[in-house]
């Protein structure tokens, strides 16, 4: 999954040694989406991934590829969002679509540009319940 949001806050670095003896460390995030109704997710970075967080500043926005996965412990059920990709935005890609080309002066507002087929059959009723 992916999504597009703003970086708002980075939490302290985790490290620490697992029960086989590895060494790991995570580090946890917060981006809000870019939504009429903005979302806060919280998302962490296992590994040598969470270096890419140092390259990132407050307010930037980032395109977070990630995945969820929930366990169950003590019949209680948690859920993690795990990015596994963290990049900043284009500058490019901020910029708002094209418009769309204006009407050629050709074709009247009523009718069809010749690209579209339009389809007549006189033949058959309206069959339409209404």
């Amino acid at each position: 999954m992916e999504i597009i949001g703003k970086l708002i806050q980075k939490l302290p670095l985790q490290s620490g040694i697992s029960k086989t003896g590895n060494s790991w460390q995570k580090q946890e995030f917060v981006i809000e989406t870019m939504e009429q109704y903005p979302r806060k997710i919280c998302a962490n970075l296992w590994g040598d991934k969470t270096a890419v967080l140092e390259t990132l500043n407050i307010d930037d926005k980032v395109v977070m590829s990630f995945d969820l996965e929930s366990r169950e412990f003590n019949g209680k059920w948690y859920t993690d969002v795990k990015a596994w990709k963290l990049d900043p935005v284009a500058a490019n890609s901020q910029q708002a679509p094209q418009a769309a080309p204006a009407a050629s002066s050709e074709t009247p507002a009523n009718e069809l540009p010749q690209e579209f087929e339009t389809f007549t059959d006189e033949g058959v009723g309206d069959d339409l319940p209404f």
